[in-house]
């Protein structure tokens, strides 16, 4: 009964951010019927040795993405625009983090 149940439930993408990183990795996915369980269950599941300082849950659905297969055109440069690419700039003296 419970896996009927966890299907009909909406599926969510979990990230985390650990206390030693800037950024929320995505930790994995879990079924929950609203996003305050998904919070909760997310929190149990994904930080239960105290290595997360914040937890972001989404639903999968929600989430667009290119495809794989095309990335070749997807992420190739405009040709005549290289200027896009920081390889072409000086770093100015004093500035901090460049």
């Amino acid at each position: 009964m419970t896996e009927s149940l966890n299907a009909s439930w909406p599926l969510w993408e979990v990230f985390v951010r650990s206390s030693r990183g800037l950024s929320h990795v995505h930790a994995g996915s879990l079924h929950a019927p609203d996003a305050t369980m998904a919070l909760r269950n997310a929190r149990d599941l994904y930080t239960r040795r105290n290595e997360g300082t914040s937890v972001w849950v989404m639903p999968s659905d929600s989430i667009s993405s290119s495809d794989p297969d095309s990335k070749g055109g997807f992420f190739e440069s405009p040709q005549g625009k290289d200027f896009r690419h920081a390889t072409y700039y000086t770093k100015s003296e004093g500035v901090k983090h460049l």
